[in-house]
C-alpha cells in the first residue's frame, strides 16, 4: 500500500487505526533497524520505537507532506533515539570505557544480534564516533540515504553531511588499522 493510501486511510477517522497499523507494518522494521544501531541493545530500540509511534500517532495530522513519509518518520525515530541516548547518558555513572568494553559482550549475549566479528568491530569503532559523525555514517552506510535525504532527516546541510561521513570513514579505518595492529 502507498503512502498516500495509508494517510488517506489515516485522515478518514473511521479508518484511523487501520491506517496506522499499516504504517506501522511498512515502517516498523525499517525504523527499529535504524534505531537499533543507535542505541544497541533491543529493549532500549524497542522502547524508543515504541516512543516514536505514540509520537508519530499524536502528530500524524500535522504531517505536511513536504518530505516523503518515511523522511519524517525516520526524523522523529533519530530524535527519539539521540534524546534517549542523552536521557541515559546523564543518569550513567559508568565511565565512557566501560561503556566501551561492554558494548563486546552486549552484542555478543544479544539474541538479536548475529554479526561475525567484523561486525562487532564496526559497532566498537562507531561507539567512539561522535553523536552526528555516528549518525550520518549509519544512514549512509546501512540505510543507504542519499545526502539529500539525509538532510531532510537531520535538517543539515548536505555539504555538512558530506564532512561528518568522511570523517566517521577516516575514524573507523584508523580503528580497524589500530585493531589489527595489536593482533
Amino acid at each position: 500500500m502507498s503512502d498516500e493510501q495509508i494517510l488517506s486511510l489515516i485522515q478518514d477517522h473511521q479508518q484511523r487505526e487501520r491506517g496506522f497499523r499499516l504504517l506501522m507494518e511498512q515502517y516498523q522494521e525499517r525504523l527499529y533497524w535504524h534505531v537499533r544501531r543507535m542505541v544497541v541493545e533491543h529493549e532500549d530500540a524497542n522502547d524508543v520505537i515504541q516512543n516514536t509511534f505514540i509520537k508519530v500517532y499524536r502528530s500524524i495530522d500535522r504531517f505536511k507532506g513536504q518530505s516523503a513519509l518515511y523522511t519524517w518518520l525516520y526524523r522523529i525515530a533519530t530524535n527519539e533515539a539521540i534524546t534517549y541516548l542523552n536521557n541515559r547518558k546523564k543518569k550513567s555513572t559508568a565511565a565512557l570505557d566501560d561503556a566501551d568494553n561492554n558494548l563486546e559482550n552486549q552484542l555478543a549475549a544479544d539474541d538479536y544480534f548475529d554479526g561475525d566479528r567484523a561486525q562487532v568491530l564496526l559497532q566498537k569503532a562507531l561507539v567512539k564516533l561522535p553523536e552526528k559523525q555516528r549518525l550520518v555514517f549509519q544512514l549512509r552506510y546501512y540505510e543507504e540515504l542519499s545526502y539529500q535525504e539525509m538532510s531532510e532527516v537531520l535538517d543539515t546541510s548536505v555539504g555538512a553531511l558530506k564532512s561528518s561521513y568522511h570523517h566517521a570513514v577516516k575514524k573507523i579505518e584508523a580503528y580497524f588499522r589500530a585493531v589489527g595492529s595489536n593482533r
